[in-house]
């Protein structure tokens, strides 16, 4: 028998590329099964550490209040608990599933019917579904990142995603008792752009189709912040470009919520984009302490003088504050 496993590994080395772990349960897998994994180089490529690092934050960030907290995507997301409570977060949506659930059954149960929401959600805005049930309880990280990549970008989480990540997959596949490899380049994300093709809402609208109502819009918000900045003799009459370094946004959220808003918490003369965004980050925190939701904006976008976002974000603080004095 010795003798016998010597002849198949010979036969069987050769053929698998040099540097891919091909791991003892790859090749107990029937006749014409194939198993996917990462290949190792891929692993370690700095974009692909840096999209998990982005979802993991944001992750975090959205299940705070659920005291969960990810440290790697393979470990926390396999058995569906993290994956159905930041749905139902983003959703709104309470699943029909058990709370802890330790079998393997239970488990692909929970993952079974968290999935199947998701898919729900997802299908008809044209996602193709890189994931299933049995490749996430396996830890595959590939499709952990494509199903919560597919999240952030459905929900516009207001994170900014590497762009233009791709990864390398072994796919080993067994052929007449013998093991065939081959390497398949998935891309993870692309060009960000390409989701406001498939999410458009009414300022997209009012850009494309009417920009007279638009012009109407922005009369109202600037008549708006005008009324309180004014106070400050401040005063703003392009709306893009004044709130493109933070400065007004975080002056006006003190005005609306009447407190002074420390001076070393921003800065009043940013140097910098990175100063910028820091300003626009602490102004969208300014709003959540007030009880508004998280802008859907990022603040790079308004930054980077981005004129929908930030109606957005202005948008927001006006159906909130219209009637404050």
């Amino acid at each position: 028998s010795d003798l016998h496993e010597e002849g198949k590994n010979a036969i069987n080395t050769p053929m698998l590329p040099s540097g891919t772990e091909i791991h003892p349960e790859d090749t107990m897998l029937e006749e014409n099964a194939e198993r996917n994994m990462l290949d190792p180089t891929s692993r370690e490529n700095p974009k692909f550490k840096d999209l998990q690092r982005v979802l993991i934050d944001w992750i975090n960030n959205e299940l705070e209040e659920d005291r969960i907290i990810v440290k790697g995507l393979e470990e926390d997301c396999y058995d569906g608990q993290v994956l159905q409570k930041l749905f139902e977060k983003l959703s709104g949506r309470k699943l029909n599933v058990a709370e802890v659930t330790q079998s393997e059954i239970g488990q692909k149960q929970k993952l079974q019917t968290v999935l199947e929401a998701v898919n729900e959600l997802l299908k008809p805005h044209g996602w193709s579904i890189e994931w299933s049930v049995d490749s996430i309880h396996a830890k595959n990280l590939v499709a952990i990142v494509y199903l919560l990549v597919a999240l952030a970008m459905h929900y516009l989480a207001p994170i900014r995603l590497p762009e233009h990540v791709s990864v390398q997959v072994v796919v080993v596949k067994k052929r007449e008792g013998i093991l065939q490899t081959s390497h398949v380049t998935k891309e993870l994300t692309s060009t960000t752009e390409y989701v406001l093709l498939l999410y458009r809402d009414a300022f997209d609208t009012l850009l494309d189709h009417a920009p007279d109502k638009l012009n109407v819009v922005k009369k109202s918000l600037i008549t708006f912040v005008n009324k309180h900045l004014n106070k400050l003799n401040l005063e703003v009459t392009e709306l893009e470009s004044q709130f493109a370094d933070g400065v007004y946004l975080v002056l006006l959220m003190g005005l609306l919520e009447n407190y002074f808003v420390p001076l070393y918490n921003f800065f009043l003369t940013p140097e910098n984009f990175e100063q910028k965004v820091h300003n626009v980050a602490f102004a969208f925190e300014l709003m959540q302490d007030g009880g508004l939701k998280k802008p859907k904006a990022r603040p790079e976008d308004v930054v980077n003088l981005n004129l929908k976002s930030t109606l957005r974000v202005l948008y927001n603080l006006f159906t909130n504050y219209k009637n404050s004095e």
